[in-house]
Formats: C-alpha cells, sequence, structure tokens
C-alpha cells in the first residue's frame, strides 16, 4: 500500500513538473514565437490554402465564435454520417459490423465532437477499425484543439487594451493539432505500445486459454487512440472497458503514463496563463486552488478505498480490506482512487476500475468534482470555466471591501456577472432537471428496465449519467442501461448545452472586458495573487457546489452511506 501511495505522490508532482515548460510552450505557439515544431509550416500553409482560410484575419469574439460553431457543425454531421453508413463501406471493416441506430449514432457523434465521449457502446463488438481510427480518434483530437483553442482566445482577450480582436481561431486551432496534440500523441502512442498496449490490424483473433477453452479475442490499433484520448482528456477508450482492459492498460507502469498524460495539458494550461499575461503569481495561486481540492479529493477517495466496505467488515470477514471490486489487482485500489479523481477532475472520463464498484463516499468524491467541473478541467475548456468561478469570486470580494471589482484591470460591471451567473446556473440546472425526469420515468414505469440497483445507489447511476454528460466526462456508473433511445437523445442533448453554452458566455466576458480601457492600481485594488482571494474563490467554488447539489448528494452517495 506504501508503494501505491508513493506512486500518487510521483504522478502528482511528475505531471506538475512537465506541465510548467508545456506551459511555456504553448503560450509560443499561441502568439506565433519561433518553435521546434516549425516545420509543420508547410502542411499547415496547404490547408489554409485548400480551404480558402486566412489565418492572419484578426476576429473578435463574435466571428472567433461564429468559426467554431460552424467547424464544429461540420465535425458532427462527417461524424454521423460515417456512423449511420458503417456497414456500406468496406474500409477497415474486418468484422464485418454494421450500421449503427440512429438515437446511438446521434449520442456518440455527440459526445465525440464535444469532448465528451461517453459511450453507449462496446467499440470492439460494434466500431470497425476505420470507425475507431479517422472518426473517434480524429474527433479527440478536434475537440480538443476547439477548447484550447478557444482558451487562447480568451489569455489574447484578457490581455487587450481597448481591442476586440482576440485572435483567430482556425490558426489557433490547427497548430493546437500540429504542434501540441500531434507531438504529444506520438511520443506517447510509442511509449504505450513498446509497453504491451495493443496496436495492429488483424480483427478477431482465436486464442486457447489457460483452462484449455478457445475464445475470440478482439484487437486492433488501440495505442494511437489510447494516447489522444488521455491527452486531449476526451476519455473514449478503444474497447468497452476502457483502461481497464490489458490491452489499452497492460500493467503499472502504463497505467503512470496515462494518468500524466491525463493531467498533463489542463495543468499546462493553467500555467500557460501565467506565462501569456506575464503574471505568473496569479496563475500560481489558480494551481494552488485547484490543486488543494485535487489533493484532497483523492486523499478522501483513496482513504475510502483502502478502508473497504463497512458492510462486509460487519459480516466477519477478515479479508475485507481494501475494497477491490470493480478494481484491476495490478493497479490497486489507491492508484484507482487517484485516476478517478483525475479522471473527473479533467473532463477526461476513462477509467481504470468501475466507478460504479468505489464506496459511496468515493462515488460522491467523483460526482463532487463533474459538479465543480473546474479543476485543472478539459483541456481548455476547464480553465475556461474556472474563469466563471474567479469572476463571480472578483464580485464578491470587491463588495466586500467596498470597491467596484476588476480583473486584471478591467471593470466587472453588471454585464459580465449576470453572463458568469448564468454561466454558474446552467450547470446544475441541465444536471437536476435530467436527473429529475429520468427519476420520474423510473417511480411510474418500474419495468423501465434502466436499472440494475434499485433506492439510494441507483439514483446516484442517474445522478452520475447526467452529470458526467452535462461536465462533457464521459465516465458512467455502469449499472444504468443507458443505451435506449431516452438516454441516447438526453444526453446528447445534454452535452450540446453543456460543451457550448459555458463557451459561448466566457467568451462574451472577454469580449466585453477586451474593449474596456485599464482601470489605474491603487492602494485599495484587489490582489488577485493574495492568499485571502485565494480562499474567496475556493469558497464560491464550494459553496455554489454544494447549495447547488447537496440534495442529490444527500438523495445519492450520502444516503447510501448511511444505510451501510
Amino acid at each position: 500500500m506504501n508503494t501505491e501511495i508513493l506512486g500518487i505522490i510521483l504522478i502528482f508532482l511528475l505531471s506538475a513538473l512537465l506541465a510548467w515548460p508545456l506551459g511555456k510552450y504553448m503560450v509560443k505557439v499561441f502568439k506565433g514565437d519561433k518553435v521546434w515544431t516549425d516545420f509543420m509550416n508547410p502542411f499547415e500553409k496547404l490547408v489554409f490554402k485548400l480551404t480558402g482560410i486566412n489565418p492572419n484575419k484578426e476576429m473578435d469574439w463574435k466571428q472567433n465564435l461564429k468559426a467554431m460553431l460552424g467547424l464544429n457543425a461540420v465535425f458532427f454531421t462527417v461524424a454521423i454520417a460515417f456512423l449511420m453508413l458503417q456497414g456500406y463501406h468496406p474500409f477497415w471493416n474486418p468484422n464485418d459490423f454494421s450500421n449503427w441506430d440512429p438515437t446511438l449514432a446521434f449520442n456518440t457523434a455527440v459526445s465525440f465532437t464535444t469532448n465528451t465521449n461517453l459511450q453507449h457502446y462496446s467499440g470492439e463488438t460494434g466500431a470497425s477499425y476505420f470507425t475507431q481510427l479517422l472518426v473517434f480518434c480524429w474527433l479527440q483530437f478536434v475537440s480538443a484543439a476547439t477548447g484550447i483553442a478557444v482558451c487562447a482566445l480568451l489569455f489574447k482577450g484578457l490581455l487587450n487594451k481597448e481591442s476586440s480582436n482576440l485572435g483567430n481561431f482556425f490558426n489557433l486551432f490547427l497548430k493546437t493539432c500540429t504542434r501540441i496534440l500531434l507531438p504529444l500523441a506520438i511520443i506517447l502512442s510509442l511509449a504505450l505500445t513498446f509497453n504491451g498496449t495493443v496496436s495492429n490490424f488483424d480483427g478477431l483473433q482465436e486464442v486457447t486459454t489457460l483452462e484449455g477453452d478457445t475464445q475470440m479475442v478482439a484487437g486492433g490499433p488501440a495505442a494511437p487512440m489510447v494516447s489522444i484520448k488521455q491527452l486531449g482528456t476526451n476519455g473514449g477508450g478503444f474497447f468497452g472497458p476502457n483502461s481497464t482492459h490489458p490491452f489499452e492498460n497492460p500493467n503499472y507502469f502504463t497505467n503512470i503514463l496515462e494518468n500524466i498524460a491525463i493531467l498533463l495539458i489542463p495543468m499546462a494550461l493553467v500555467f500557460a496563463f501565467g506565462f501569456y499575461i506575464k503574471r505568473r503569481r496569479i496563475a500560481m495561486l489558480f494551481f494552488g486552488v485547484m490543486s488543494l481540492l485535487f489533493v484532497s479529493f483523492v486523499a478522501i477517495s483513496a482513504y475510502q478505498e483502502i478502508q473497504g466496505n463497512p458492510a462486509i467488515h460487519q459480516l466477519g470477514i477478515a479479508d475485507a480490506q481494501p475494497n477491490l471490486e470493480g478494481k484491476e489487482v495490478r493497479f490497486g485500489p489507491a492508484a484507482s482512487s487517484m485516476w478517478g479523481v483525475s479522471t473527473t477532475s479533467t473532463s477526461n472520463g476513462s477509467v481504470n476500475s468501475m466507478h460504479d464498484s468505489h464506496t459511496a463516499i468515493s462515488g460522491g468524491i467523483f460526482l463532487l468534482d463533474m459538479f465543480i467541473n473546474a479543476i485543472y478541467g478539459g483541456v481548455g475548456v476547464g480553465f475556461i470555466n474556472f474563469f466563471v468561478f474567479v469572476i463571480i469570486a472578483v464580485f464578491i470580494a470587491g463588495q466586500m471591501i467596498g470597491r467596484t471589482p476588476d480583473f486584471l484591470g478591467k471593470k466587472i460591471e453588471a454585464k459580465e456577472i449576470k453572463i458568469a451567473a448564468l454561466v454558474a446556473i446552467l450547470h446544475p440546472f441541465l444536471i437536476l432537471v435530467c436527473t429529475g425526469l429520468a427519476s420520474y420515468i423510473v417511480v411510474n414505469n418500474s419495468e423501465i428496465g434502466w436499472l440494475n440497483n434499485p433506492s439510494f445507489h441507483g439514483f446516484s447511476e442517474m445522478l452520475y449519467e447526467n452529470s458526467s454528460a452535462a461536465a462533457n466526462n464521459g465516465s458512467g456508473f455502469e449499472g444504468l442501461g443507458d443505451n435506449t433511445p431516452f438516454w441516447n437523445i438526453m444526453n446528447g442533448l445534454t452535452m450540446l448545452l453543456g460543451r457550448f453554452l459555458p463557451i459561448i458566455g466566457p467568451l462574451a466576458i472577454v469580449g466585453s472586458l477586451a474593449v474596456k480601457k485599464q482601470v489605474p492600481v491603487t492602494v485599495g485594488s484587489l490582489k488577485l495573487d493574495s492568499a485571502a482571494f485565494g480562499a474567496v474563490l475556493i469558497s464560491v467554488i464550494l459553496i455554489i457546489a454544494a447549495l447547488a447539489f447537496f440534495p442529490a448528494l444527500a438523495l445519492g452517495p450520502l444516503a447510501e452511506y448511511f444505510t451501510l
């Protein structure tokens, strides 16, 4: 167990240490400075020439927003078309998988376009190699690049002095793909391949088990998809069991690599914020706030899993500690908790254990992560969500000291705080309304067949599914039968709203702040890099999450815990 704890510390420290230079490099890419990946210039120029896009055209927030939404609409259309016609094209389909059900195709196309990767299917039994690589893997690049590019627009807007120009989304988007995501994905893919992650095109293979039986085993080009699913905080696995599957995550070393990959870019973007606006102390404060919550959640979850299930202890079973149900023995309970908190903190959604089998409090921590949806967060959009909390905290702190609130020298006025409040309210609204609707249907139709677990845990399963969709996370409590028209359509709509409205709101705020005059710093100015503001920020994050979601937590994980 001590080795597992050391592994947790190692993963966190290595992630933070690697994120620092990566953040510097990302800022150079965003600003167009010289970097070692400049050899991609000819390819990028060719893409822009073929598409007729001028990458040097400066655009305001509305023009950038139209560019982002339009491009993602194209991605969604292409994806759903390929899924619904999978059986008609002969490419890389050795197992002859057929066309997808329209509602499942809609849900999956939305899921991968929005960087959610909620999977109501099992890849090895329903998706051809063409679908896995040229639909899912491709979408995992472009959806991650979308979030990072929008985050770069936000950085530029915060630095502006009375200018509406935020940069060019198309330029930032393509450079993020070619100069950030692709190099990192190649390195990680090679490292995983050399350490046992499957990468082939052999189709189903007949193997003889240790018991002497024969069975068909699915392989495929998993390593490339696993690398970008982790680096892009996508989470969509090549195989149904995701990173619990030994073909995706063979050993403890690959588990460390993948867990670092989950945290790397979200952490780097926090540092990149400080490098971009040249206010490192503020970035370090933000990183400290996120890390305090993250480490606390890991500690609580790991403790709960190491202690095990008290109901089993009451039966007098001596070996009940730790809780190993639903976990891979090669990883253990502590590393599973670290992964669980990492994947829900970053809206990654991949799993190396079954979250449904974690103890009640540990499962509640995963839910709380998604309720907050800003502890490191998904690539780009995590910092954008955190930015909304910052605006609210600045407003509250300004009222406390009797001064008009300002952020980086720009006044926060009614328009900005209204938008921030609406974005903050949207998240719990989506989760709680959808969970209430699902609960109503279950209560009034006992034969619906969604839930494999009754009572409090069944409620938690529905709450988790809607939280995962709204937070663009993608993990799930797998006791819920979610591949139904109701869940496919409802989750699909939730993912769309949960992805794009929280991007639109902060972009509008930044667009408004960018054109404002700088206010002079005085003795009475709010110091954003102070411990006092850090305390206010943490309080705002926890209070908003607690006020909105405590009743739901009380009906689910907390009720389950106190009845054990």
